[in-house]
């Protein structure tokens, strides 16, 4: 009987609004239980900081432009995500339970897998010192080191939950975070995946910038605007021309809002709405869907995908996973995993040229 470990993934989007933290106990195989599932809000001061600088950091030279303040948010994230494992961990008294390994993703600031590059702010030493727990943290170095896209990292882990629930295959798990992403396991449970596109990056954005609020609740917005067709026809041309074939994993950086501009905030709401829903309809096999990331929350966006396809689609829900905490589920499981040295990524689902284990390791015991 292998070795459980009580693992907390702690995993902070391209929303940059906060942290999802998941305990689990698994033995990084076969066998996962989650014990709790929580989500901690960076401060107002925290989410404008990461979102300027993520505006302002374009490639590696601006890394070391901005290093000052990158230094200054990475303390300020690290911290945050101290408090958050200091709450768990008070939760966790009354049922003695201690936290064995803590899988750290960070905040994505830059990723270019072709220069092999991949920054997620996050200090793990101190997180380590702060915590008196081991970290495990960089997942995504070895991958791109083994001329992987270092992207996406979770298809083992839905590979998992498919086999745990008994869930019928072929399907698909579509992830609508900042990034789309899909996962396709087959009927005879082979794993492939990839980024697709964009998924709430886009619409994101454009709502932080022409208003106070920081996304279309609901797509009420949009579902209130009207697709200017002619600036998605050809806003999906230059797409289609210049990254569907080149690229497997994708930076927010790789879309922008020029094509937008001059719109109203529902019409431009509307219009990369399409756009987001048009790029997600074109990728995904013909299977199943469950859909999981904050995305999925987004009623219109969801209403346009469908109409494009004829796959029936659900939320990931009603299979009793908790949409919202799938990703910070998978990397305490890639937490487990990492420090077994198992591998976390795969030729058929980051393009890496061999089973990749991940994740260095800050060893707190």
């Amino acid at each position: 009987m292998n070795k459980n470990f009580y693992s907390l993934g702690l995993m902070s989007g391209t929303s940059g609004d906060g942290i999802d933290a998941s305990l689990a106990i698994s033995d990084g195989e076969k066998e996962f239980d989650v014990i709790l599932n929580e989500y901690f809000q960076y401060p107002d001061d925290i989410q404008e900081e990461f979102h300027k600088l993520k505006e302002e950091i374009l490639n590696l030279q601006d890394i070391d432009k901005y290093s000052k303040s990158l230094n200054d948010l990475e303390r300020k994230i690290t911290l945050c995500n101290s408090s958050a494992i200091e709450f768990i961990k008070s939760k966790l008294l009354k049922k003695n339970i201690n936290i064995d390994l803590i899988g750290f993703h960070g905040q994505t600031i830059l990723h270019i897998p072709e220069k092999k590059f991949s920054l997620q702010l996050g200090d793990a030493k101190l997180l380590s010192q702060l915590t008196k727990t081991s970290i495990v943290y960089n997942f995504r170095q070895n991958d791109l080191e083994n001329g992987g896209q270092g992207a996406p990292l979770a298809p083992i882990f839905h590979k998992l939950l498919v086999n745990k629930k008994k869930i019928q295959t072929p399907i698909t798990i579509l992830n609508l975070g900042g990034i789309a992403n899909i996962t396709f396991i087959d009927k005879n449970n082979k794993i492939s995946s990839s980024d697709i596109g964009p998924g709430n990056c886009l619409i994101d954005n454009w709502i932080r910038l022409n208003s106070k609020l920081n996304f279309d609740e609901k797509g009420t917005l949009a579902r209130s605007g009207k697709i200017n067709q002619i600036i998605l026809n050809q806003s999906l041309d230059n797409f289609y021309e210049n990254y569907i074939s080149k690229k497997k994993s994708f930076d927010t950086k790789d879309f922008n809002l020029s094509f937008t501009r001059g719109l109203s905030l529902e019409d431009g709401a509307a219009t990369l709405t399409e756009f987001t829903a048009e790029i997600c309809s074109k990728k995904i096999s013909n299977s199943k869907i469950y859909i999981c990331g904050g995305g999925r929350k987004n009623n219109y966006l969801i209403e346009r995908i469908k109409k494009k396809i004829i796959n029936d689609i659900e939320t990931i829900d009603i299979l009793g996973i908790n949409g919202d905490f799938v990703e910070s589920q998978a990397f305490a499981y890639l937490a487990i995993r990492s420090y077994l040295k198992l591998p976390i990524s795969f030729p058929e689902t980051t393009g890496c040229s061999k089973p990749c284990t991940g994740g260095a390791i800050v060893k707190n015991f």
